[in-house]
């Protein structure tokens, strides 16, 4: 009765206690494979006359789903006698969670999430900022990075035009879009211009982009990272602290096999592979409506269960996709309500709640020793 013993004073029997610390035991959040005690959801809790109160934590961003949660928790303690009303006051309180070993916190921002691909083409760009955006619809404060030097798309997913500006004339503010924080290359640069650099100025520009960016409390931050395994990973994977990767592939065996490559590079430099998004997975024909498998069937799938990984989701090739991002107004924003948008949706949900669930971070939470000879 750990729990309740926590959070409850007295005016309650130690029977009621057990009764609702037995019913809460083993009830998760959507999503989530850890329980509420475990979780450390639980807060505020108070019983008088016959009405329990509570603050219900969630670890994750997940508004749509609170009105669901908060239906069948009250259902579930309503059977237990003595109780008559459940209240319950839900708040989104996210966390650092662990990256990589060896790499320093970022200030202003709890959790970066890299999405990968291996192979150029797949997409990749589209689902990062769709997935920025479910995250942020759902309660979180979200940034994109566009790590693309060579190719940036975020300036024109995003509709944004003009240069970030500087409070401190030492760093830049992020540029703003739909309730993201963004940064690019792409904003810095004419759009025709084309960035003839070699490696290592590639990757200096990729970690001045990211820290001389003024994030503001990120609880995420959306790396979209160019195709391939090669500099701009590797400065990833040494410099920045990387809470978890997603993989995007489309089914034919080609990209399969430089998902592949992406799976191993992330296992290599020890960052966590949430899972893989097959993109593409079916053509729907904007005339008729017919789906059809044009680039193989469930390869994605089959890849995530080869690396017993998850499998975060499926998006067709839909012409309305594409139209979408390149008004600058990704699918999230144009059809919310959308099927497309509801597929962004569930995928969001499958990635922070699986964060939500692993170790935190607490480095920032401690001072750093500082040992000088006087």
């Amino acid at each position: 009765m750990g729990l309740l013993n926590r959070l409850f004073g007295d005016g309650i029997s130690e029977q009621l206690k057990k009764d609702i610390d037995n019913s809460l035991v083993d009830f998760t959040l959507p999503y989530m494979s850890t329980d509420l005690n475990t979780a450390h959801s639980i807060q505020s809790l108070s019983f008088k006359k016959n009405t329990l109160s509570f603050t219900l934590n969630w670890p994750y961003p997940a508004k749509s789903l609170q009105a669901e949660t908060q239906l069948k928790l009250s259902n579930l303690l309503c059977q237990i006698e003595g109780l008559d009303q459940i209240r319950i006051h839900h708040q989104i309180k996210i966390k650092a969670h662990q990256t990589q070993p060896n790499v320093q916190a970022l200030p202003q921002i709890k959790n970066i999430i890299a999405v990968g691909s291996g192979k150029g083409g797949v997409g990749k760009s589209t689902t990062s900022i769709n997935l920025a955006l479910a995250l942020a619809e759902q309660g979180a404060r979200v940034g994109v990075l566009d790590a693309d030097i060579y190719g940036p798309s975020l300036p024109t997913l995003l509709g944004l035009h003009g240069k970030p500006s500087s409070e401190d004339g030492k760093s830049m503010q992020p540029m703003q879009a739909h309730g993201l924080q963004a940064m690019s290359i792409g904003f810095l640069i004419e759009e025709d211009t084309p960035m003839i650099w070699r490696g290592p100025i590639v990757t200096q520009t990729l970690t001045q982009l990211l820290k001389e960016t003024a994030w503001d409390n990120l609880d995420y931050l959306i790396i979209d990272l160019p195709p391939g395994t090669g500099d701009v990973q590797l400065t990833l994977a040494q410099q920045i602290p990387v809470t978890g990767a997603v993989i995007v592939t489309t089914p034919q065996d080609l990209a399969l096999i430089d998902a592949k490559k992406a799976y191993k590079m992330f296992e290599k430099v020890n960052i966590p592979v949430l899972g893989i998004i097959e993109n593409m997975s079916t053509h729907i024909c904007s005339n008729c409506g017919h789906e059809e498998a044009i680039f193989g069937e469930q390869g994605g799938e089959k890849l995530a269960e080869t690396y017993k990984i998850p499998f975060l989701g499926a998006m067709p090739l839909a012409m309305a996709i594409r139209q979408q991002a390149d008004q600058g107004k990704p699918s999230m924003v144009a059809e919310p309500d959308g099927a497309y948008a509801n597929k962004y949706r569930e995928i969001s949900f499958k990635i922070s709640g699986q964060l939500a669930d692993s170790k935190r971070n607490y480095s920032a939470a401690f001072p750093k020793i500082v040992i000088e000879n006087s």
